[in-house]
């Protein structure tokens, strides 16, 4: 092939001796500032490999003598997060729930640790918003099946609902009266007529008139009379729109005939108190929360009768 080079006559420069259909290829030399540039990237990668970690091993890789890392530098900024945190953390831990709103900016620091801690716990049930969704509660809301106060919120949040093993979780259990056979079809679908009516999605009629009876026997105990629910029982409120499992006809006697019993993680078995507590103050401030019920009233002692002493 050597004996094919020759120097091209229009621009003296060698050819490379191939040679296609008369179409020859010029031996040009590459530009000085581009080998050296080339040469510069070798030499940078020869640094890097022995100033950080590089080469990979059979259970790990090269440290590089800077001992420099990016677990390392994460575990640095985590660590000065914690830090910076830690006055806020302290003080969240001190404060009994029920006095978190007398300090407006603690509770805001609260609501904001709350709403990281609810996007990584609550929101792939809750939704991002809280706003839920079938078998999962609205907390943007008023409405709460076992009180929305501060404390309540905690409560449920650290012991779940119906949590085995954990004898503080939030407890409550609907019959069956269709699966098990309490009731009768007829006698369902005329508690469904009742209730219907009661929320104001049905006008009066006899079927709903035959339901109250049958709703007083075998739901009142419960839900109370007037529908009205029993959050100490965890037993919903049924005369407003507000619905877990859906307030239509066959949404209802799914409801009655099966039961439902939708359960909770105990997260104070997964998370810190300091972490509960700001999520209950998230819950809280989303639109839904209530106020702390007033303490009870403790009568003051009788006066002793004169001449006691």
């Amino acid at each position: 092939m050597a004996d094919n080079k020759r120097i091209d006559e229009k621009t003296g420069t060698s050819t490379v001796g191939h040679e296609w259909d008369g179409i020859e290829e010029l031996d040009t030399p590459m530009p000085r500032w581009w080998l050296w540039t080339f040469y510069g990237t070798i030499v940078f990668a020869i640094a890097y490999c022995v100033a950080y970690p590089a080469w990979p091993l059979i259970s790990g890789a090269t440290q590089g003598v800077l001992g420099w890392s990016s677990r390392g530098e994460l575990q640095n900024e985590l660590t000065a997060e914690r830090d910076r945190r830690a006055p806020i953390m302290r003080a969240l831990a001190a404060t009994p729930i029920e006095r978190l709103p007398d300090n407006p900016q603690l509770f805001a620091a609260a609501v904001e640790g709350g709403r990281s801690a609810f996007k990584v716990n609550c929101a792939a049930c809750h939704g991002a918003g809280g706003a839920g969704s079938k078998g999962y509660p609205n907390l943007n809301d008023d409405d709460w099946l076992w009180g929305g106060d501060l404390a309540a919120i905690q409560q449920t949040l650290e012991h779940g609902i119906r949590q085995p093993g954990d004898d503080d979780t939030r407890q409550s259990q609907m019959p069956a009266f269709g699966r098990d056979q309490l009731l009768k079809a007829e006698e369902i679908d005329d508690v469904v007529s009742y209730v219907r009516f009661a929320s104001r999605q049905e006008p009066a009629s006899a079927s709903a008139k035959r339901g109250t009876a049958v709703f007083a026997n075998n739901c009142a105990a419960c839900h109370g009379d007037n529908a009205r629910g029993n959050r100490s029982l965890g037993a919903p409120n049924l005369t407003d729109p507000i619905w877990l499992f859906g307030g239509d006809r066959a949404a209802l006697t799914d409801t009655i005939a099966n039961s439902h019993a939708g359960v909770m993680p105990a997260w104070g078995k997964q998370l810190d108190p300091v972490t509960i507590k700001m999520l209950a103050a998230y819950v809280h401030s989303l639109g839904g929360g209530e106020a702390t019920p007033p303490a009870p009233q403790v009568a003051a002692a009788p006066a002793a009768p004169a001449g006691s002493q």
